[in-house]
């Protein structure tokens, strides 16, 4: 299967994933929030919505990507390297604001599942932020000459989901209590901050040292 990723590169990306997925954000506050108003199932379509967004993504990046690789690899190196300032810049912000976690566990009206879902997938569609940080995070695991790139780019996105579900389905089983101890403990909170930012440096002069070769 030409489209796997080395071990080594899926263990890395899968790291960085898990990261991500516990790192509070707006997907998680929104599933906490409708977990704690309107209870686990309307919860657990709100994330079936965020991962039918996070596959649009997916799929943009990964055809946008190819077609750019195809007509300049150049350019592509220059994308990459303006993802590693954004990787950077990440970690600078998550150090300098913290995560924001606000929940408002306020009693509302059960909606249909499709108006769960339907919520989910715009809050990610329409993020500006979810789509530049694919655009800049899956090429990192990829190189310019692969002939797999966009089988390589679906698999990665596919496998961001699949990791990310486990997490997404434990934060609504358990939003009750998650709430109240994240917003009780701001040092944990920090700690995440601090190891977010790690991470995404490490990713960013990476790139950088790649590109300077």
């Amino acid at each position: 299967m030409d489209f796997v990723p080395a071990l080594a590169t899926l263990i890395t990306f899968a790291a960085a994933t898990l990261l991500l997925a516990a790192t509070p954000g707006p997907d998680m506050t929104l599933s906490i929030s409708r977990a704690l108003s309107q209870g686990r199932g309307p919860a657990l379509y709100v994330v079936l919505g965020t991962c039918l967004g996070i596959l649009v993504h997916t799929l943009l990046v990964a055809f946008g990507i190819s077609a750019l690789i195809a007509a300049s690899p150049t350019t592509f190196t220059i994308l990459k390297s303006g993802g590693a300032a954004y990787l950077l810049w990440l970690a600078i912000q998550a150090i300098r604001h913290g995560t924001s976690l606000t929940i408002k566990a306020t009693s509302s009206p059960r909606g249909t599942a499709l108006a769960s879902i339907s919520t989910g997938f715009w809050v990610n569609l329409l993020n500006p932020k979810v789509v530049i940080f694919f655009v800049t995070f899956l090429p990192q695991f990829v190189s310019a000459g692969d002939p797999h790139v966009t089988g390589k780019l679906v698999f990665l996105g596919l496998f961001f989901i699949a990791v990310g579900i486990p997490v997404n389905v434990a934060v609504i089983l358990a939003a009750d209590r998650l709430a109240g101890w994240l917003q009780r403990n701001p040092k944990a909170l920090r700690g995440l901050d601090y190891t977010f930012a790690g991470v995404f440096s490490v990713f960013a002069v990476k790139i950088f040292l790649t590109q300077a070769r």
